[in-house]
């Protein structure tokens, strides 16, 4: 799902960015890292972002620099020396408590590639779920999708009710659906809608990617008319952040906007919040309306002491499991694999996994299948490689998704693996 590469976003960004300069140097690897590389290309420019996004003030409070962390999130084809790292830099607001990345990558650079396309049983149900809340709230027989990505949820809408006309904006498109209208370009105030006809906006995991989110939903407010609905999918940041997964925050998800923010951003932006359902522990559902409510006044409570003892928490747990990892890995005998050709993998090893033992990358997507994992040189395997090892031994720590990616291959690939 590639809408993140959101036009008006690029444009604020380009207005509000301070690019400052990293100079090339050369890393030599580490006793703990695989020699996978001779020399760490740093990226050259970024965009500092050293003010809250909630209320725009210079007060954030550095916590964290991870470094070197690779900027892309999923795999290429690439050679390894085009490889970029750029040092993962976090901090928090002092007035009202929300986590953000201070220095961000340019989008262009960030998105260049399509890496996602939601494979498993977890992103099966949340489809499905999502596709059927989406008709049950959507009053418009024309709809408008915000990055479709692959275009598995469109056509689960349209399963649902074939009736509505569907068209998704989507610069990366991977859709061939006759019935989908595809625009192959970035949403933004250059979209029109038509006499009004597109009366509902939908979208996908799309809104945590915004850095700028008050922007991103004032372009999609000036989309609809009003009374128009805006329904859409959110991941649920406070529950895996607690639950320590490294899917929360990463270069990608570059706010803790948990749903507590997300709700005041909405409603400072004149949306009324017409519904809010969650889908298991894995996301939530939102149905919003366009209204002409002047929320301005509104204020927000701030959280700072419970965020910050979260992400205090979250870096001592992964340094403990860490230690607990290398421990078990340095004993052990057989062959060693890590799951998650993703995120997952990539913030283990900036924590300091070991991985010159490890074989290879495991994971279920096709698409991903074949690469190489983005600022390693492991290569990506199926699971299914497993079948004939001897008691394999596999790093699994896929945050929400690894009980089915552990059942699957203990049932259906080989029944002697171990995970740690």
């Amino acid at each position: 799902m590639v809408g993140e590469l959101i036009h008006q976003v690029l444009i604020q960004l380009e207005r509000d960015k301070k690019s400052t300069n990293f100079i090339k140097k050369e890393i030599s690897p580490t006793s703990s890292r695989k020699k996978h590389y001779n020399m760490k290309k740093k990226l050259e420019n970024f965009i500092k972002r050293d003010f809250s996004v909630i209320d725009k003030l210079n007060q954030i409070e550095e916590l964290i620099t991870l470094k070197d962390f690779p900027i892309f999130m999923g795999c290429t084809e690439q050679e390894i020396s085009q490889d970029l790292f750029f040092d993962m830099k976090w901090g928090i607001d002092s007035k009202t408590g929300i986590i953000q990345l201070m220095n961000l990558v340019p989008l262009e650079i960030l998105y260049k590639e399509q890496h996602m396309d939601a494979t498993g049983s977890t992103w099966d149900r949340y489809n499905d779920a999502l596709a059927n809340y989406i008709v049950q709230h959507n009053d418009s027989i024309n709809v408008l999708e915000i990055g479709g990505g692959s275009g598995s949820l469109a056509r689960k809408i349209k399963n649902v009710d074939n009736s509505i006309s569907y068209t998704i904006v989507e610069p990366n498109p991977i859709i061939d659906d006759r019935e989908i209208k595809v625009i192959d370009t970035f949403f933004d105030e250059n979209i029109s809608n038509d006499n009004d006809q597109t009366q509902t906006v939908v979208l996908s995991q799309v809104l945590e990617h915004a850095y700028y989110p008050f922007e991103f939903l004032n372009t999609i407010y000036n989309y609809l008319p009003l009374g128009g609905k805006f329904i859409f999918g959110y991941p649920n940041l406070e529950y895996f952040f607690k639950n320590k997964f490294t899917n929360a925050i990463n270069f990608e998800h570059t706010l803790l906007m948990t749903d507590y923010y997300l709700d005041f951003i909405l409603k400072k932006s004149s949306f009324k919040i017409i519904d809010k359902t969650n889908f298991e522990n894995h996301s939530i559902f939102y149905s919003v309306e366009k209204t002409e409510v002047d929320y301005q006044e509104i204020s927000i409570e701030n959280r700072y002491d419970y965020y910050k003892k979260m992400f205090v928490n979250f870096v001592d747990h992964h340094k403990k499991l860490i230690k607990n990892l290398n421990d078990k890995i340095e004993i052990h005998k057989g062959p060693i694999y890590l799951f998650g050709a993703h995120i997952f993998s990539q913030y283990l090893m900036a924590f300091g996994l070991k991985i010159d033992n490890v074989v290879n990358i495991l994971d279920n997507s096709k698409l991903k299948q074949g690469k190489r994992l983005y600022g390693t040189d492991l290569f990506v395997k199926s699971p299914k490689c497993l079948k004939n090892v001897d008691s394999p031994l596999v790093i699994l720590k896929a945050g929400p998704y690894n009980d089915e990616i552990k059942k699957d291959i203990l049932e259906n690939i080989n029944s002697n693996t171990k995970f740690i």
